[in-house]
C-alpha cells in the first residue's frame, strides 16, 4: 500500500483551524456562565464555566502539535453565535451546533494524518471521542421532560431540537 506524503500545510491549517475553533467555544460559555438567572443558577453556570476552561484547554492542545510542527498559531478566533441567548434552552441547544463544527475539523486533520503522522492521527482520534462525550453530556443537559401527570414512571424525554 502506497502511502500519499504528509500534507504539512493542510496540517497546520487544520490545527489553526481547531485552535480558532476551540477558543471562539469558549466565548459564549464565559458570557452565558455569567448570564444564568433563577432556579439551579449555581450548577447551570458551574457547568458552563467548566465548558469554557475545557474549550481553553483544548485550544492550548490543539497549539501543541502546531509548535512541534514548527508552525505559528492563529490569533482569530473562529465564529461567534450572532447573538446572545437569554433562555437557558436555547443556550443549551446552541452547544451540539459549536461541537458539530470542532468534530468535522478533527475529522480532517484525521483524514490528513492517517497513514502519514501516527502522533497527529492518535490526537485526532482522541479528540474526536472527546468531542462525542462533550456532545453527549450537552444533549443530556438538553433535555426537557414532559410528564403526563405528576410524576408518571412512563414520562418521555426529548432532546429539545
Amino acid at each position: 500500500m502506497k502511502k500519499s506524503p504528509m500534507d504539512k500545510v493542510a496540517m497546520l491549517n487544520a490545527l489553526s483551524r481547531i485552535m480558532e475553533l476551540e477558543l471562539a467555544a469558549a466565548v459564549p460559555c464565559t458570557h452565558y456562565a455569567l448570564m444564568v438567572r433563577g432556579f439551579n443558577r449555581l450548577p447551570i453556570a458551574a457547568w458552563l464555566k467548566k465548558q469554557a476552561e475545557d474549550e481553553l484547554v483544548t485550544a492550548r492542545e490543539a497549539g501543541e502539535p502546531l509548535a512541534w510542527l514548527c508552525g505559528q498559531p492563529s490569533l482569530s478566533i473562529g465564529p461567534l453565535p450572532a447573538a446572545a441567548r437569554q433562555d437557558i434552552g436555547d443556550i443549551l441547544c446552541e452547544s451540539p451546533d459549536q461541537e458539530r463544527d470542532a468534530l468535522t475539523a478533527y475529522y480532517d486533520l484525521l483524514d490528513l494524518s492517517k497513514d502519514n503522522n501516527v502522533r497527529l492521527e492518535a490526537y485526532a482520534r482522541d479528540m474526536i471521542a472527546r468531542e462525542f462525550a462533550r456532545q453527549d453530556e450537552a444533549n443530556r443537559m438538553s433535555m426537557k421532560r414532559f410528564d403526563y401527570g405528576q410524576g408518571t414512571p412512563g414520562a418521555r424525554l426529548e432532546l429539545c431540537r
